[in-house]
């Protein structure tokens, strides 16, 4: 009996020695792994280091005298810093009136393309009707031709409504495109048609099907679309250059395209009324952060 005691108390010890050391061996591996794997780290902050160095210039170009940025010798902090380059910007700009205006053509431009582009898109992925692959096919070929070539049209045409220096003759060519239509289709696409012949035997309608089945689906599409279009219509440069001769009247990419000359460059004004400009949108990105780079993984859009 004591025998038997004993044996069992030897196999139990040798268990739990066993288990101590598979729990070590455990504990070391991510350690070990982890340890082999520093370099990864080294090259991903040294790649973000690169990207980012861009933007810290120009921060350091912002606050800085002209004299300093043109000097053939790269002045890399400055010794004192030109807080002033940033209140000349609404000197020399109506900066208020320009930022108005941006944030207008950009909220017009998304709200429009969400809404037209994403009807369209269900249109040619979900209905059938006569002449829907020409129709689709005339769409997407304007991906085909750069805009400049019907620049010209596009002008006579806001010229003849008489929407010169209007805010309507910026927006209107951009409240619809073939690149939002192609997106939004093939996310409808991808759909599975089940969903549709479910709603339709609960006796919904195609828009009720669309409203309350398809569009919640399609939510991470129209979040790369919506993202899409408010940089594409932030930054537009030449088209408001077009049709906008008064300052007041620009938004900010064409303000800040005022700001240089053909004899001289104020670099320092340059680079403050730039990163004045693109501060709204990078606060934007920064809040709704999560929520872009999900919209992008989900669509698959690079």
């Amino acid at each position: 009996m004591t025998g038997t005691v004993d044996a069992r108390g030897s196999r139990v010890a040798a268990a739990t020695r066993a288990a101590g050391r598979t729990r070590a061996t455990t504990a070391a591996r991510p350690g070990r792994r982890g340890g082999s794997r520093w370099w990864i780290h080294v090259v991903l902050g040294i790649g973000g280091f690169v990207m980012a160095f861009p933007f810290l210039w120009q921060i350091v170009m912002a606050l800085s005298t002209n004299a300093q940025v043109t000097s053939p010798t790269p002045t890399f902090w400055p010794g004192e810093l030109q807080w002033g380059n940033f209140a000349r910007v609404f000197e020399r700009l109506p900066f208020l009136d320009q930022l108005a205006t941006s944030i207008w053509v950009t909220l017009i431009r998304t709200l429009a393309q969400i809404v037209l582009c994403t009807l369209a898109g269900y249109a040619f992925a979900r209905m059938r009707f006569r002449g829907r692959a020409i129709i689709l096919g005339i769409v997407l070929s304007i991906l085909l031709v750069p805009s400049q070539v019907y620049l010209i049209s596009q002008y006579q045409i806001v010229q003849g409504l008489g929407w010169l220096d209007t805010l309507a003759g910026i927006v209107a060519p951009g409240l619809f495109s073939a690149f939002g239509t192609f997106l939004m289709r093939t996310a409808f696409l991808n759909m599975p048609a089940e969903l549709e012949e479910a709603a339709r035997m609960d006796g919904a309608n195609p828009f009720q099907t669309f409203w309350r089945i398809m569009l919640p689906l399609a939510r991470p599409s129209i979040s790369v679309l919506a993202i899409t279009t408010v940089l594409w219509s932030w930054n537009e440069l030449l088209w408001p250059l077009v049709v906008s001769t008064r300052a007041e009247d620009m938004p900010l990419a064409a303000g800040l395209a005022t700001l240089s000359s053909d004899r001289t460059i104020d670099y320092p004004l340059l680079m403050a009324a730039s990163l004045m400009a693109m501060a709204p949108v990078l606060v934007l990105f920064i809040v709704l952060q999560r929520r872009v780079i999900d919209g992008l993984a989900s669509s698959g859009l690079k």
